[in-house]
C-alpha cells in the first residue's frame, strides 16, 4: 500500500509522524472512454478559450480568481508556494468529543493513518488505545490541495483512521427538505413495524452487500466481448397491498428465513443423516 501523504498528526506539545493511505479500493470501478461514434476513434478533451476559442495546451493555463464580473486576479503555483500555515504538513488537532457528536452527514472521505517509521510506533498506539479508551475523536486540520480541511481522527481495529470532514456550514438542514411534517402514527402500525425491525435485525458482517448493478455491468461487457446478445431483465411488477397486510406479511417471510435447522438427537440420528449426504455427494461426482 503507497502512501498518499506524509506528515505529523500534533496535539498540544505532543506531535506523531505519520503517512496517510486511501482506504478505499478503486481498482473494482468500471470507467467508460469516451469514443467518436462513427470509428471508435478515443475522444479527446478539448481545453478552449471561451473568449479567442483557442485550443489552451497545460502551460497556456493558470489559475485566477474572480472578484467581480469578468475580472480575476491570477495565481500563479509560486504564490501558492508562498503561503505558509500550521497545518501544510501537520494535521493540527484542535481538540477531542464524542464520538457520537459527529453527525453522519459530516463524513466525507475515510483513509488510513499509519505511523511514520519504528520511532512513531509506540506514540501511535498509545494515541490509538487513548482514543478507544475514552469514546473520544480528535479533530483538526490539515492543508491538502487548495484548501484546510477538516479531519477527525478515529481509532479502528488497531490502528488509527482519518476521515475527511464536511463543515457543518456546508451541510443543509432535514428541515428544508419538501413535505416533511409530523403526521400521527397508528399505533398497531407502528407496533408492527417494530416487530418487522426487530426480526430483520442482524450485523453488518452477515449482510450481502454486494454490488450487483456492477456485477450486471460487467456480465454485459463480457457478454458483448464474447460477441453475445445482450438480454434485458423485464421489469418485476409487484401488487399493491396495504400497509398492515405488508407488515404482517414480511414478519412472516423473515421469521421462516431465519427458522434455525432442527438439531440432530443422538448419534445416531446424525450418523443416519451423514450417511445419505455421502451418498448424494457421491452420485453428485459420479
Amino acid at each position: 500500500m503507497r502512501s498518499i501523504w506524509k506528515g505529523h498528526i500534533r496535539f498540544s506539545l505532543v506531535t506523531i509522524p505519520v503517512r496517510i493511505y486511501n482506504a478505499v479500493e478503486t481498482e473494482e470501478t468500471i470507467r467508460f472512454n469516451q469514443l467518436h461514434k462513427e470509428d471508435n476513434g478515443g475522444v479527446t478533451y478539448e481545453k478552449k478559450c471561451k473568449k479567442c476559442g483557442q485550443v489552451l495546451a497545460a502551460a497556456d493555463i493558470v489559475k485566477g480568481y474572480e472578484f467581480g464580473p469578468e475580472q480575476y486576479v491570477v495565481v500563479t503555483p509560486e504564490d501558492i508556494e508562498k503561503i505558509k500555515i500550521k497545518s501544510t504538513k501537520v494535521i493540527e488537532i484542535e481538540g477531542f468529543i464524542d464520538a457520537g457528536e459527529v453527525h453522519p452527514t459530516l463524513y466525507d472521505s475515510p483513509y488510513f493513518a499509519g505511523p511514520d517509521g519504528p520511532v512513531a510506533a509506540k506514540t501511535y498506539s498509545l494515541l490509538g488505545e487513548a482514543l478507544k479508551a475514552s469514546g473520544k475523536v480528535g479533530i483538526g486540520k490539515v492543508a491538502l490541495r487548495d484548501r484546510e480541511e477538516i479531519v477527525m481522527i478515529a481509532p479502528l481495529e488497531g490502528g488509527i483512521a482519518l476521515y475527511k470532514l464536511r463543515s457543518p456550514k456546508e451541510v443543509r438542514k432535514m428541515e428544508s427538505v419538501p413535505q416533511i411534517e409530523r403526521k400521527e402514527v397508528n399505533e398497531a402500525e407502528l407496533k408492527l413495524s417494530i416487530s418487522l425491525v426487530e426480526s430483520m435485525t442482524s450485523s453488518l458482517n452477515d449482510m450481502d452487500l454486494t454490488d450487483r448493478y456492477r456485477d450486471a455491468l460487467r456480465e454485459m461487457i463480457e457478454a458483448k466481448i464474447s460477441g453475445k446478445q445482450v438480454v434485458s431483465v423485464p421489469d418485476e411488477e409487484k401488487p399493491a397491498v396495504d400497509i398492515m397486510t405488508a407488515l404482517r406479511q414480511s414478519i412472516e417471510r423473515t421469521k421462516a428465513q431465519k427458522k434455525p435447522m432442527a438439531k440432530a438427537k443422538g448419534e445416531k440420528k446424525e450418523a443416519a443423516e451423514v450417511k445419505p449426504l455421502k451418498q448424494k455427494r457421491q452420485a453428485a461426482s459420479g
